[in-house]
């Protein structure tokens, strides 16, 4: 499976949620890498709210949010 990758570490919300948001338009599966719990759980609920089954793995200082219709 082909994923877009859109990292937002180091970006404040909803800057990251806004690069979700147009990643998905182009793409049913997209990772997503985050670095703070807050962006995690943002991107977490518009992905789940726009029928997306959200895996979530830690890494290090960041997380990788895998998106998947």
């Amino acid at each position: 499976m082909k994923f877009k990758v859109v990292d937002a570490r180091g970006r404040s919300c909803p800057e990251p949620v806004l690069m979700t948001k147009n990643a998905i338009k182009d793409n049913s599966n997209v990772q997503v890498l985050v670095d703070s719990n807050v962006a995690k759980e943002n991107v977490t609920r518009f992905a789940i709210n726009s029928g997306y089954k959200v895996e979530v793995k830690e890494e290090k200082d960041s997380y990788i949010l895998t998106l998947t219709k």
